[in-house]
């Protein structure tokens, strides 16, 4: 077998795409009826938190000592599984848009893929990859039930829900994304 081959099993890959995958598909198939509108960011942002965190899984390999012991360099493929995974997430939910109604837009999609992407990768540099699903779940579960964003704070804080090219939304995906992919690439998964 190939490295990536077996990198890619090591890693879940099959099984978090084919999540990513039905989960889009299902929230399309359930928004096509009874969707608020391509101005709602909910469905989209609920997808693309659902498809970080089925990504976040494969943040960490199945045996954090041999990871570590490995003759290979592991900072550029950490940084590559980080950026593909959130590419991948934005392309599923960009490609299931394409079968119906569009949910949202596509500088949407990038900023908030990317951004909780490397809030995961933050995730599994902070408390492993068992746990790297839960920042985006909790960032998410506050962004849909915090009141409307009046002051800046309240922007940074919902910024997933917030319109593309707001300043806060992209500045701060944009932060969460290179730190979040800094972390993990420097330093790995936590034990």
């Amino acid at each position: 077998m190939r490295w990536l081959t077996l990198y890619a099993r090591s890693r879940q890959v099959p099984a978090s795409l084919a999540a990513v995958v039905i989960g889009a598909v299902a929230v399309w198939a359930l928004a096509g009826d009874g969707g608020e509108g391509p101005g709602d960011p909910r469905l989209p942002v609920l997808v693309l938190a659902a498809g970080a965190m089925a990504a976040s899984v494969g943040l960490g390999g199945q045996d954090l000592a041999l990871d570590r012991t490995a003759a290979i360099r592991w900072v550029p493929r950490r940084a590559a599984h980080v950026l593909l995974a959130g590419a991948v997430v934005g392309t599923v939910l960009l490609t299931v848009q394409t079968m119906g109604a569009s949910m949202t837009t596509t500088a949407f999609v990038v900023r908030d893929s990317a951004g909780l992407m490397g809030l995961a990768a933050l995730g599994a540099a902070l408390a492993g990859g068992r746990y790297a699903w839960t920042p985006p779940f909790a960032w998410l579960s506050f962004s849909f039930f915090a009141p409307p964003p009046t002051s800046a704070p309240m922007r940074v804080a919902t910024w997933m829900m917030l319109p593309p090219g707001t300043a806060a939304g992209t500045w701060t995906a944009l932060v969460l994304t290179a730190a979040g992919t800094a972390a993990y690439t420097v330093a790995g998964p936590r034990r």
